[in-house]
């Protein structure tokens, strides 16, 4: 990268960080959409939502700029369009979601024909390094597993939006540690448009720190998750970086390890998995006396250990990758015994 383009990076990433805080702070003073406060809540005052428009547009924006400036974008323009579209129908649905609550159906309609929308643009998850395997061809099977891990992270990330600056200081460090790798490994059209997401989310994160003036909104936590799940399988097969796979199920292991867990959790126990509740490990901890920016920072942590793995990660040749997993995994599961064993005192 010239120096002119660094400049004019940074030029734009600082604009764009404004943008998506002037939105937010708009959004602040004039609601378009109230979240009151009930018995599921983590919150005990009316607070604005929808935040999360203001990482959208800033993501626009990338996407336009990608467009008419980037001339190495190394993505075909029908998976370009078909991701762009398809993430706009989730901002789009979720932000409808944000104004009145709609049927659950319609909303997971749209997050299907979504999904099915990039892979018929050619965005597929069509093989993976895996230990003692090397590098496996899904055949068949990589449309229902592109699938599955486009919905199940959109939907993980969007669960764990329940506390002051959580998921937002999440995508921020997850962002940041992508955006370095695929630019080290000379990405343009993921790099480019990682950084309107982490300037959108930082603009956003400044209101919506502990105690958050505003909420992110589905707009914000569903639209993050499918656009990260989307990015992950383009970082790896279409942009010129193929950054592996693996890199941000690393990045976003906390998210995805605390929605499996309390979905396992909650089934073993009998409960009806598809009820709202306030089980998830984030919400436990916070019930137990933690204070949200504690909550928040804890997750920080664990990110900011995730990212630095990441980083190593992408040094090791082939399938060995898988095993840095492995110390998180037992991080995560001393982390949730903790949490529950402090729940129980609490109780």
């Amino acid at each position: 990268m010239t120096t002119d383009s660094q400049v004019f990076h940074i030029i734009s990433f600082v604009a764009l960080a404004f943008t998506g805080y002037l939105i937010a702070l708009f959004l602040s003073c004039r609601p378009v959409a109230l979240d009151l406060p009930n018995q599921r809540s983590s919150h005990s005052e009316i607070t604005p939502r929808s935040g999360g428009v203001a990482i959208v547009v800033t993501f626009c924006l990338g996407m336009l700029m990608i467009y008419f400036f980037g001339d190495r974008t190394h993505i075909s323009l029908t998976c370009m369009v078909t991701f762009f579209l398809a993430s706009l129908s989730i901002a789009l649905i979720s932000f409808l979601d944000d104004l009145k609550a709609r049927q659950p159906l319609l909303r997971l309609a749209v997050m299907v024909g979504a999904a099915c929308l990039v892979m018929w643009g050619g965005i597929v998850l069509d093989r993976l390094y895996l230990p003692g395997l090397g590098q496996l061809s899904f055949g068949i099977f990589a449309y229902p597993l592109t699938f599955i891990w486009i919905l199940g992270l959109t939907n993980a990330v969007n669960f764990m939006d329940g506390l002051d600056g959580l998921v937002g200081g999440c995508a921020a460090i997850a962002a940041l540690f992508f955006l370095g790798i695929t630019l080290a490994h000379g990405s343009t059209f993921v790099y480019i448009t990682t950084y309107t997401i982490l300037a959108g989310t930082l603009g956003f994160l400044v209101l919506n720190f502990p105690p958050a003036r505003i909420f992110m909104g589905d707009v914000g936590s569903v639209f993050l998750g499918f656009v990260f799940a989307v990015l992950a399988i383009i970082a790896a097969r279409y942009d010129h970086s193929h950054t592996s796979f693996l890199v941000m199920p690393l990045l976003l292991f906390n998210i995805i390890f605390d929605t499996f867990f309390t979905f396992l959790r909650r089934l073993f126990r009998g409960e009806n998995v598809l009820e709202a509740h306030r089980t998830h490990l984030y919400q436990l901890l916070q019930q137990a006396g933690l204070s949200h920016l504690q909550v928040s920072l804890i997750h920080y942590g664990f990110c900011l250990l995730q990212g630095f793995a990441a980083l190593y990660m992408v040094t090791i040749q082939g399938s060995a990758r898988l095993y840095v997993f492995l110390p998180f995994l037992l991080l995560h599961s001393f982390y949730a015994r903790l949490v529950l064993r402090l729940k129980r005192v609490e109780s």
